[in-house]
């Protein structure tokens, strides 16, 4: 057998972090990942720290952002890439009354920190913004493909990785231990996103209509290629446009919610591209699709912990359309409760559905 301190099950962004954190703790671990492309994989990539649907600031932002950027940075060191970077995001002002909305908010100690108070005059003639664009400052973009294939590359070179489908009957949970094939852990940790729905040791109720805690929601994007347009940062509207690079751009996202299909579909690529219409006046081609399946709850917060069954199987999971932001302080959340028994936070912790 060999012994190792963790197990980790999946490899997205909760997973990566997760084993980001390990490292830094110098614990040691394996990972178990199938390698199918999640929603990780799929995202856009973008760190906003407001929801600008409604001009308020996301959950926990300050803490959350305080915590990813700098282990973001770290991470880059370590796997050597530039996986991340400061990026301006400005968002389509669509009427006088939404002028003074942002002038409100941005004067709100919640988000002071995070909306510029002054309108910005809109100078690019390919965008449709004649009420004017707010900006969010303290606004990153994050490669998540990137950062994901290059530390999979890392954990490979290093024998950590197992790329296989996991086999839950073969999982043997002791008192103190647990057991899978030839490995042997203190803990495993369970980052599988949507997949978790096969977990026989998931104990949350999963929606198949809406009703029950945890919910599958569906996004896909699409990539368009535009020269005219000419954006260097992230735009927002009824979708969001996200530069990256040689006049191409991600575009989205769609919301299918309890929805755990796989496959794009035309229905979303004509949403998303009638929805960009709106927002800008330049030509475009759609050159590719892509999907991934959120793993959200219905009070929109994540999953973490262990259920009262076994006590050495832990979960991170949950983790919505935020996850990018919110999974660096989720894992020293998880790593500290593991560890030194310290609590969770009652917004995260998974036993509040029990």
């Amino acid at each position: 057998m060999k012994h190792v301190e963790y197990i980790i099950v999946g490899f997205g962004i909760a997973g990566a972090c997760m084993a980001q954190r390990l490292l830094q703790q110098g614990k040691s671990f394996v990972v178990y990942d199938d390698a199918k492309k999640g929603a990780s994989m799929a995202s856009g990539g973008v760190l906003n720290p407001t929801v600008l649907k409604r001009f308020t600031a996301a959950w926990n932002a300050v803490d959350f952002f305080k915590t990813a950027i700098p282990f973001y940075k770290t991470m880059a060191t370590r796997l050597q890439q530039h996986i991340i970077a400061p990026v301006n995001i400005q968002r389509i002002l669509n009427s006088v009354e939404e002028q003074n909305n942002w002038m409100v908010a941005s004067d709100k100690a919640a988000l002071s920190r995070f909306l510029s108070t002054e309108i910005i005059s809109n100078s690019n003639p390919a965008v449709l913004a004649p009420f004017g664009l707010g900006g969010v400052m303290q606004g990153a973009l994050l490669q998540p493909q990137l950062l994901i294939e290059t530390f999979r590359e890392l954990v490979q070179q290093q024998e950590q990785l197992y790329v296989e489908r996991f086999d839950y009957a073969r999982l043997q949970v002791q008192k103190d231990s647990v057991a899978y094939q030839e490995i042997s852990a203190k803990h495993i940790v369970f980052c599988q996103g949507a997949n978790v729905r096969e977990n026989p040791f998931f104990n949350i109720s999963i929606s198949p209509n809406g009703t029950k805690e945890f919910v599958g929601n569906k996004g896909e994007y699409i990539i368009v290629k535009a020269p005219k347009l000419q954006l260097d940062g992230v735009l927002k509207g009824p979708v969001m446009i996200i530069p990256l690079g040689n006049n191409v751009y991600k575009v989205g996202a769609s919301y299918g919610r309890d929805d755990f299909s796989t496959e794009t579909t035309t229905e979303a690529c004509d949403e998303i591209a009638s929805k960009l219409c709106t927002m800008i006046s330049c030509d475009f081609e759609v050159v590719d699709q892509v999907t991934g399946i959120r793993p959200t709850v219905k009070d929109r917060k994540p999953l973490l912990g262990a259920f009262s069954d076994y006590k050495n199987v832990f979960f991170m999971n949950g983790l919505g359309t935020r996850g990018l932001s919110m999974a660096p302080l989720l894992s020293e959340w998880l790593f500290n409760f593991i560890e030194d028994d310290t609590p969770l936070p009652r917004e995260v912790d998974l036993n509040r559905f029990l």
